[in-house]
């Protein structure tokens, strides 16, 4: 939210710098992220075009004289709406401008143009950084003083708010008015409402009916006739022009003014155009059509909110006016609108049609049912001086919502009991009348002794005072937080639980990093589109969200693949090389599936059951580990390995990282759809599978757009978890020396070589192996393979002899053939 000071301080003094009022701001909890000035403008000033004359070398130029009140310049100028008599802004040598026609800034000098000298240049918006409106100079209104410098005219400082969602009274001037006003101790000014009326009355002319009180509480509205569409005066066009807004003509600039200024949105209608002179509110038929002002038709149902005519919808309802009743050059009555409306019907409405506008976002805030009136009688006014309107008689005030105003009760020691701040009765009065509160002393008596209370009503822009707590708040931060006393904790501070939970996580984050990965954080909304590219069939139908931002945020994510591989396509676009990215969070699974064995994170078609009393429960919220390898397997080196990262190296990524948290797996050969058939594998530990890990299907790459083969690695914490984590031990480090031997062994193609390591690893003095070779081809019989094995064996105790080593290796020989028919290679 933007605040204009000049604007402000219409309806109030600014008696602190712009910087001091900003702190002050902040510090009663309407925080001001940054302070713009607008100008700075040097060697401008207001000037008056004295005569306009043609050029004697040139049709399209000609030479304006400018007075400057001190001096007069004669200058080159070739906008065609220059005339005399107007105010413009006269830029003097020296002056900083902006390009027209390149945008880049440069210094003004002295210039001959086509024989004439000119030392000068009248100005327009663009050339002065306001807007990019450069098709004519900047006309200024006929009051602007001559000679007085444009940064003083014009200039203005704006205060960037951050406005929290309970406070929609600040998303006007008026209501940082009284913000202001309370922290400085004065009044606000407010403007006039009050005008002329005609003898006709509205009630003969408009009839409003609110068929859906439970969406629309108040509706008020007031008709002005004799309307001239024109542009809306300079000063107006400026104001909207420091909130980022467009003019576009009075009736619109009006309404936008005083949404700005009160907070309150309004619409205007034509009132030849709405059938029947007639106004209803209802909820929109299914399937209903109608076109808005944006020229696009849409299709409506039942939880959308109409504004209707005795024929058909003329609007959305806090959200944009149709287009057959819309406003334009031939119109002469307006029927001006200003309403409450539910803030949950308009937030879902402009949710499904993306129309989110400044008049959405403050009926999603909650707006007060006061007011309405007070913004209606402000624009009606504004209509009648910048429009040339006349007012029927009265408005039309439905109001089936109205609401009894009460009371709330707060006491001296109500706001030391929350905020442990002593203040009187006295100062609590003083504070909530400076920002419009109503209070009413009273003392009531306790047994002990008598407590003075006060019973407060909130004034009626204040839509979020609901109990004694509020006032407590607006209390304190207007006295101001840092008066709260500083004291020390009375009790200590209770003992740290630890969480197995963060400690696994952070622990993962640790060993992820230190192997070279970079974790990445995607979105938990995704589209079914990307969800397809991974699987056929998808499982269980994903979780669809009620009411989705946009098409790539419909469903709740069923795993963490499609976030990551979108990811990683993204990096890929804009870096070669080894890219490893990883990430850990929480994919969402309908109650009631019954996960497979093979499948710990329902990743295809294996897992399908579903109990249909769950379709409403809430989804099981499960904590995944998500890793992708891509690229070479080094940086760009002339000693760098060659080729890319492969199926064995995402194995030894997730072996370092189970060994690291003390797991204790192994790997058997996987089924995963999205993985290749022989390049997969599960991951098991104590029987559960607990991930697999392999090498993207080429259908999946394909379907991401990836470059090369590309590497995943899936783990369930969840399952993790449940594990028992090893701890580690002190191992002395070997006195004697050790002994190694080479062993080349046939086996069948089928044996894994997991299954030999781990019969030679049960064997006494064997502390390291190693595979370094693996062969099969000539002098290979055909079905095997040959594993070549370096065996590290040591003893704590002594130097190992020949016979003993022999002894152990020929007992693990026999073992590997008894239970894997293996042979030594010959």
């Amino acid at each position: 939210m933007k605040i204009s000071l000049k604007w402000l301080s219409e309806y109030i003094d600014l008696k602190l710098a712009p910087q001091e009022l900003a702190e002050r701001l902040t510090m009663a909890g309407i925080e001001v992220r940054a302070v713009n000035t607008m100008g700075g403008w040097e060697n401008v000033l207001v000037g008056e075009v004295l005569e306009v004359n043609p050029h004697p070398n040139a049709d399209r130029l000609r030479l304006a004289t400018v007075n400057l009140s001190a001096q007069q310049f004669t200058v080159v100028c070739g906008a065609p709406n220059i005339a005399a008599g107007q105010k413009v802004p006269f830029a003097r040598v020296g002056a900083r401008l902006i390009d027209g026609h390149t945008g880049e800034m440069l210094t003004l000098e002295p210039a001959k143009i086509r024989g004439i000298l000119s030392e000068g240049m009248v100005c327009s918006e663009k050339e002065l950084g306001i807007s990019d409106s450069h098709e004519g100079i900047m006309v200024l209104p006929s009051e602007a003083p001559v000679g007085m410098p444009l940064a003083e005219y014009l200039g203005d400082t704006i205060f960037d708010l951050e406005v929290t969602p309970n406070r929609p009274d600040c998303l006007c001037v008026i209501g940082i008015a009284g913000e202001v006003a309370a922290l400085t101790g004065q009044e606000v000014r407010l403007p006039e409402i009050d005008y002329q009326e005609e003898e006709q009355s509205i009630d003969a002319l408009v009839s409003v009916n609110i068929a859906a009180p439970d969406l629309c509480p108040r509706y008020c509205a007031s008709l002005i006739t004799g309307v001239t569409i024109a542009s809306s005066p300079v000063w107006l066009q400026q104001r909207l022009k420091s909130y980022g807004m467009r003019p576009i003509n009075n009736v619109v600039d009006i309404t936008n003014y005083v949404m700005l200024e009160y907070g309150q949105p309004l619409h205007a209608f034509d009132y030849h155009k709405l059938g029947g002179h007639k106004i209803i509110v209802r909820r929109a038929e299914k399937d209903e059509v109608m076109t808005t002002l944006d020229e696009v038709e849409r299709t409506l149902d039942e939880d959308v909110l109409v504004i209707a005519d005795e024929e058909k919808p003329v609007a959305i309802a806090g959200i944009m006016g149709g287009l057959e009743s819309e406003v334009t050059d031939e119109t002469t009555a307006i029927l001006l609108e200003s309403a409450n409306f539910a803030r949950a019907t308009i937030r879902h409405g402009a949710r499904r049609f993306q129309l989110n506008s400044e008049a959405s976002l403050r009926f999603e805030k909650g707006l007060s049912r006061e007011l309405p009136l007070v913004a209606l009688k402000r624009a009606t006014k504004l209509f009648q001086e910048l429009a040339n309107g006349k007012v029927a008689k009265g408005v039309v005030d439905a109001y089936p919502g109205k609401l009894k105003p009460g009371g709330i009760l707060i006491s001296t020691e109500e706001v030391k009991r929350l905020a442990g701040l002593e203040v009187g009765i006295d100062e609590i009065v003083r504070v909530l009348t400076s920002l419009g509160f109503e209070c009413r002393q009273n003392v009531i008596a306790s047994e002990a002794k008598q407590s003075p209370q006060i019973s407060v009503t909130a004034p009626y822009w204040r839509s979020d005072i609901n109990c004694a707590a509020d006032l407590v708040e607006e209390v304190v931060r207007i006295i101001g937080y840092d008066k709260i006393p500083v004291t020390r904790l009375s009790a200590t501070l209770p003992a740290q639980e630890p969480s197995l939970r963060l400690e696994l996580r952070e622990r993962i984050q640790e060993i992820m990093v230190g192997l070279g990965f970079q974790e990445v954080l995607t979105y938990s909304l995704t589209s079914l589109e990307k969800l397809q590219k991974l699987s056929l069939e998808l499982g269980p139908e994903p979780l669809k969200v009620a009411n989705p931002m946009t098409r790539e945020q419909e469903y709740l994510r069923p795993n963490l693949r499609a976030g990551v591989l979108a990811a990683l396509a993204n990096n890929q676009k804009v870096e070669s090389g080894s890219i490893r990215l990883f990430e850990i969070g929480k994919v969402f699974l309908p109650r009631g599936v019954i996960a497979s064995p093979s499948s710990p994170s329902l990743r295809g078609a294996q897992a399908t059951k579903q109990s249909p009393r769950a379709e409403n429960e809430l989804p099981w919220e499960k904590e995944m580990f998500c890793a992708l390898l891509s690229g070479s397997k080094s940086s760009l080196s002339w000693r760098g390995e060659k080729g890319e990262l492969d199926f064995f190296d995402a194995k030894g990524v997730a072996e370092n990282l189970l060994r690291g948290l003390m797991i204790t797996a192994e790997f058997k050969p996987g089924s995963d759809q999205n993985l290749s058939p022989a390049e997969s594998a599960e991951i098991i530990s104590d029987g559960d599978n607990i991930g697999v890990l392999g090498v993207l299907h080429p259908r999946v790459t394909q379907a991401f757009e990836l470059d090369g083969a590309v590497c995943l690695i899936e783990i369930d914490i969840e399952m993790l978890l449940t594990k028992p984590i090893g701890q580690k031990k002190y191992t002395p480090i070997y006195r004697f020396p050790a002994v190694s031997r080479d062993i080349a062994l046939v086996v069948d193609e089928q044996t894994s070589y997991q299954q030999v390591e781990s019969i030679i690893r049960s064997f006494p003095l064997v502390t390291v192996v190693t595979l370094f070779d693996l062969y099969a081809g000539e002098q290979i019989p055909q079905g095997k393979k040959s594993f070549a094995i370096r065996i590290v064996y040591q003893s704590p105790e002594h130097t190992l002899t020949d016979e003993e080593v022999n002894q152990v290796q020929q007992k693990m020989l026999d073992g590997l053939n008894q239970e894997l028919g293996a042979s030594l290679r010959s």
